[in-house]
């Protein structure tokens, strides 16, 4: 359990917050660390308040002093001697097993050795300063892997250098190539340090958009981001009690961080730049994947897709698994380029349940504020969600549900000419009931939003059969050039809205039930 004195007093405003119910109120804090309802929190700062000292009773005060603390010093001391060498964390120096830090010589074996020597002895593998190329390379149960400030891990690129493991990849279980960093299959795992892990993406962007070239005139959109296989820069797959933290994270072939089927993860002071030497396509920041009890604080996050990304399976393979991803604590971010600074879907057949997001600020080059998005064949949906205090500039559309996003993707259909299709391409194709397929939302609060030079300041949109039930949005000010529109929802709240659009320009409203505070939106001249 972290201490309660890690973490920073919430930033945001007084006032229009105390209207939200925080998920700090449902939940009382989970293995991750979130302090529980009630407890104080101090600044992690130099200069910061601590707790008062427990003040010693009389009985107690003869032992703090004279013969007694003396006697319990010097019992001390001996245990210390005793024991303490058995105590001592033992660091691996991957150097010390042949890895060259030279930025030509594949380094794979040397460290995987490092790796391989401390399982599950609770020691820290380590490197001296210096370039390490390498591939695959996986984390084992008691282990912290250190990436000091002056070390690069580089991925090799050659697909061989990655090894094909069952996973989860984009909604369904197939064979993927590993990722860089694994964490497989695992328990207590660290990897802290403040070097630079960098997947050298160019390669795999490339061979992306060279198949999406061949595949989109033949109606196969849908099948590229599977067919082209790309290496991950780190994943949490099946693993329990992780932590990532203070790494800079660049150019990753495909997602960048994967936390799939884990529980009790906190990723913590992450930098991830994916658009270095050109656009990483599909390199989402931070996708949470049918995982529980999960923490992400603190990342600075430049990426060509979603940036901090709640997913849970797709079509007739997620509905199939069935795995939710809830009690997830989402906070203090920037999102500097992305599809959206905060995303639920499109990967919705699992569900959402108990998700907060709060004090992220999000810049230009930002497609929406929070985005909820789906298909008719996704199924799932989520409820208990908070998103709160963001702080948008130049974000193209602050607040948008769209449950039909990007046909061409989410829409699969086999080609008739198929021969040979990969078993993958038939779980895509399977066909899923109306009914089973529609996603449903309901009891999501939106609340304190800044936004200023958006495009739309809300787009809402589901299906008259599955409408957006009771949303609440309030305490929100967005400054667009269009109001936009607000269709298929069923018990609506607004509450101090204000949209600075122009003139004569209002909320275009469509099969609503139960619409709440359309006339106080305000709108001024």
């Amino acid at each position: 359990m972290r201490s309660v004195d890690r973490f920073k007093t919430m930033t945001c405003r007084p006032g229009p917050l105390r209207v939200g119910r925080s998920l700090r109120d449902t939940y009382a804090g989970f293995a991750v660390g979130l302090p529980p309802v009630g407890a104080k929190i101090y600044q992690a700062t130099k200069g910061s308040p601590t707790p008062k000292a427990h003040h010693a009773s009389r009985s107690d005060r003869s032992t703090r002093s004279g013969p007694g603390r003396q006697r319990l010093s010097l019992i001390a001391a001996a245990m210390m001697f005793v024991f303490g060498a058995g105590l001592r964390a033992e660091t691996l120096v991957v150097n010390s097993f042949g890895a060259k830090g030279d930025g030509t010589a594949d380094d794979t074996h040397a460290i995987q050795s490092a790796l391989d020597k401390g399982a599950g002895k609770h020691v820290t593998v380590t490197f001296r300063p210096g370039t390490y190329r390498m591939g695959s390379i996986f984390v084992k149960s008691g282990e912290t892997l250190e990436i000091p400030k002056g070390v690069k891990l580089l991925g090799i690129q050659d697909l061989a250098a990655y090894p094909m493991m069952p996973t989860r990849v984009a909604g369904i279980e197939m064979t993927w190539p590993a990722a860089l960093v694994n964490v497989y299959k695992q328990k207590d795992v660290k990897i802290t340090g403040e070097g630079t892990i960098d997947g050298d993406g160019s390669y795999w962007w490339k061979s992306y958009w060279d198949l999406r070239k061949q595949y989109e005139p033949r109606g196969l959109r849908w099948a590229a981001d599977y067919d082209a296989k790309r290496p991950r820069l780190i994943q949490v797959f099946d693993s329990s009690q992780v932590k990532l933290d203070g790494m800079e994270l660049e150019r990753s072939g495909f997602w960048t961080v994967h936390i799939c089927y884990s529980e009790d993860v906190t990723v913590d002071h992450v930098t991830i730049r994916n658009n270095i030497g050109g656009k990483g396509p599909s390199t989402d920041g931070i996708d949470i994947d049918s995982s529980r009890k999960i923490l992400v604080e603190h990342a600075d996050i430049d990426v060509n897709d979603d940036a901090l990304c709640l997913k849970s399976g797709r079509d007739a393979d997620g509905l199939r698994v069935n795995r939710i991803t809830e009690d997830v604590v989402i906070r203090d971010s920037v999102i500097r380029k992305g599809a959206a600074a905060v995303t639920f879907g499109s990967e919705t057949s699992g569900r959402f349940r108990n998700i907060e997001a709060y004090n992220l600020t999000a810049y230009e080059g930002v497609g929406s504020g929070v985005l909820i998005k789906s298909a008719k064949v996704r199924g799932g949906g989520g409820e208990n969600l908070r998103v709160h205090d963001l702080h948008l500039n130049g974000v193209k559309i602050p607040i948008q549900v769209n449950l039909n996003w990007n046909p061409s993707y989410s829409y699969a259909e086999m080609p008739k000419d198929a021969k040979d299709a990969p078993p993958y391409w038939k779980v895509l194709t399977e066909r899923v009931p109306e009914e089973q397929g529609i996603p449903r939302f309901n009891d999501v609060h939106i609340w304190n939003i800044e936004a200023t030079g958006a495009h739309t300041a809300i787009a809402m949109a589901a299906y008259p059969t599955a409408k957006l039930k009771d949303f609440r949005i309030d305490h929100v000010k967005i400054a667009a050039e269009a109001a936009g529109s607000i269709t298929d929802t069923d018990g609506l709240a607004l509450s101090d809205i204000t949209l600075t659009v122009p003139k004569d320009d209002r909320l275009k409203i469509e099969n609503n039930v139960g619409l709440k505070g359309l006339d106080e939106v305000r709108y001024p001249e």
